[in-house]
């Protein structure tokens, strides 16, 4: 069955939405390793502007954002979810480097792949598990070159594992909330959790201050790459599935890789047993979509 144009506009509108974003998300590892605080302080400080900034936009457009109680819980813990993803994100550029990160990360189609068909009790596609298998066998490959930075690709791994799950809870979440009131609601439920884990690990000292650079580079964190990013990434899911996003989110390693050769000359660092985990990785993100459409043409004959 074909689509109308104006669901196909849509579609490819959203698509166009969602590119731009992960654009921006791919320059928040060149942030991280530019910020010289833990990644905990980090997170916290990037959600508090963040979510002050939303704030301050829902009170210049006189925009009503409030939710149930019952509503207002769940996307708390879903920001519990979001709050560790970028904790482990950001620790995982700091025990690692940027490249590690951010390729450990495409691991999100794998989990979305299992864990998406289970919660929303869907057919598990087997397209999507061979997929998620190339995936393992390209971060096992990084894993048996990169031993050095085995608790960074760890960090990054359990950082995909949380940005699956809250891909999939927001792909619900979008049918009944507005991007912009599900994103803050989300940013205070990560800001209130973050905040809870710092005050019992006597989080809150010294170390907290910030540079001149650092809070520059926090600000455009908190504000572009977080509260504007994070809402249209939110948005499109009215249109994509929460696989689709995944996929393309995996876009993220190819732009923030370059930016870290401009920025850092990461490349000079990694073994060429990086390098082929990372092909084999980023093969099967570009792969897969002509996989499918090739697939789903065989269907319809």
């Amino acid at each position: 069955m074909k689509r109308s144009p104006a669901l196909n506009s849509a579609v490819n509108n959203n698509l166009l939405i969602l590119h731009f974003t992960v654009f921006i998300w791919g320059f928040t590892g060149i942030l991280g390793a530019l910020i010289s605080i833990s990644a905990v302080q980090l997170v916290w400080y990037r959600v508090l502007i963040a979510m002050v900034s939303l704030f301050l936009y829902f009170r210049f457009n006189k925009t009503a954002f409030a939710v149930s109680r019952r509503s207002f819980l769940q996307l708390a813990m879903i920001g519990a979810v979001v709050g560790g993803h970028w904790i482990l994100f950001f620790a995982s550029i700091k025990l690692a480097n940027v490249p590690v990160a951010l390729v450990c990360l495409s691991s999100i189609t794998l989990f979305t792949a299992v864990l998406e068909p289970l919660i929303n009790k869907k057919q598990i596609s087997k397209l999507e598990i061979v997929a998620g298998f190339l995936i393992i066998i390209g971060i096992v490959v990084i894993f048996k070159f990169e031993t050095r930075y085995t608790k960074g690709i760890l960090a990054g791994l359990s950082s995909a594992l949380c940005a699956s799950l809250f891909s999939i809870a927001n792909s619900i979440q979008v049918k009944k909330f507005q991007a912009p009131v599900i994103a803050f609601y989300e940013l205070v439920g990560a800001f209130f959790w973050i905040t809870i884990f710092l005050v019992f690990t006597s989080g809150f000292d010294k170390s907290m201050a910030l540079s001149r650079a650092d809070l520059g580079y926090l600000l455009l964190l908190g504000t572009v790459c977080t509260s504007l990013a994070y809402v249209a990434g939110v948005s499109v899911m009215r249109e994509l599935s929460a696989f689709r996003v995944a996929l393309i989110t995996n876009l993220e390693p190819v732009y923030g890789i370059v930016m870290s050769f401009l920025f850092f000359g990461d490349s000079n660092k990694m073994t060429t047993g990086f390098w082929a985990g990372a092909f084999i990785v980023l093969s099967t993100i570009f792969l897969f979509p002509v996989a499918q459409r090739h697939l789903a043409a065989r269907r319809t004959r």
